[in-house]
């Protein structure tokens, strides 16, 4: 079996508020291929972010990993020192954000902040390294590369902002891309091109992506695999097909449920009611249960355990074996 190119044990990730430390990501587990499309999913407040910023090592100050592991590449990043780190970041393991107005350097040239990982990390001199910048910026699909290095962020629209983030994620050609919403600020059509463009990197360079969002519809666009996480912890995961098709957690049908499909067309949407609890307001038992129309006393006594439903398919609802669920459709 191959080496998996990441993977993540039992990791607690926890915050500094008001009332002390609390536990934001609580004990989540999963492993990613090398090449591998993986998509994590749930609404905001879930843990997701905080996922994603604990494994490329950018957590903020008030922030901190209080157990587990994160093995990148067969390296255990949380024993490696900070120069070791600094190694990784931007050259094998890359980041995207969600808004690249505030990402972005508004006082930098576009072509200097595009390069900047390669600056770092070879020893390409100055010529060679435009060059590639200017053809990163043309595999990006953005009209006049050459032109473009000497402009800076607010002269591009906001779809060419996310095309020069994704140019500077991919420029050392890493092995893996973590994507924290990148296409939640953008129109419909400008979306649809920058999930084309992510699924035309993943195929042409072979890098594996970790794709966040808060939208199904959008995940089951790119992803082979999804993770779908509630109150900081995985609550189901599966193939793409398996969740869609066959979900097994309620909360993962009430995120299906609530998706504008064409037999909706003309009716009133279905929403989840309640919110997501925060981190303080967590329970002994099953975080869903306040918000599930069919918990039961057991899933208020305790958090329940992975069932597999599937070969690969599993979920910590104790409803995921007993009902029979009818195939989902996204149109």
């Amino acid at each position: 079996m191959p080496e998996k190119l990441l993977r993540v044990e039992n990791l607690t990730v926890c915050a500094k508020t008001e009332k002390g430390m609390a536990d934001i990501v609580d004990g989540i587990s999963f492993s990613m291929n090398p090449g591998e499309i993986l998509g994590i999913v749930g609404e905001s407040g879930c843990g997701k972010s905080m996922t994603a910023l604990a494994i490329a090592g950018l957590s903020a100050r008030n922030v901190r990993i209080r157990t587990g592991r994160i093995f990148f590449c067969g390296k255990d990043l949380r024993t490696l020192s900070r120069e070791e780190i600094r190694k990784i970041q931007g050259k094998d393991l890359s980041m995207i954000f969600q808004d690249p107005l505030t990402s972005l350097n508004p006082l930098m040239k576009i072509g200097r902040q595009v390069s900047e990982n390669l600056r770092l990390h070879s020893t390409l001199p100055k010529r060679e390294i435009r060059r590639r910048t200017a053809e990163v910026l043309r595999r990006m699909g953005l009209p006049e590369p050459e032109k473009l290095m000497d402009a800076y962020p607010h002269e591009l629209s906001g779809g060419m902002r996310q095309r020069v983030m994704i140019a500077a994620a991919v420029i050392c050609r890493p092995r893996l891309i973590i994507a924290d919403e990148p296409t939640t600020a953008l129109d419909v059509t400008v979306q649809a091109q920058i999930l084309g463009l992510l699924r035309e990197i993943n195929r042409e360079s072979g890098c594996a992506i970790l794709f966040i969002s808060h939208d199904l519809s959008v995940v089951s666009q790119l992803c082979g695999r999804i993770l779908v996480m509630y109150a900081g912890g995985i609550v189901e995961e599966g193939s793409a097909r398996d969740i869609f098709q066959n979900p097994a957690h309620e909360y993962t049908k009430g995120l299906i449920g609530s998706l504008p499909t064409g037999k909706m067309r003309g009716r009133r949407l279905k929403s989840i009611p309640g919110r997501v609890p925060m981190p303080s307001e967590k329970t002994a038992g099953c975080p869903f249960a306040p918000r599930c129309g069919k918990s039961c006393v057991q899933c208020l006594l305790r958090r329940p355990d992975f069932i597999e439903v599937s070969p690969g398919h599993r979920s910590a609802c104790v409803r995921a074996k007993k009902e029979s669920r009818p195939p989902y459709a996204l149109s």
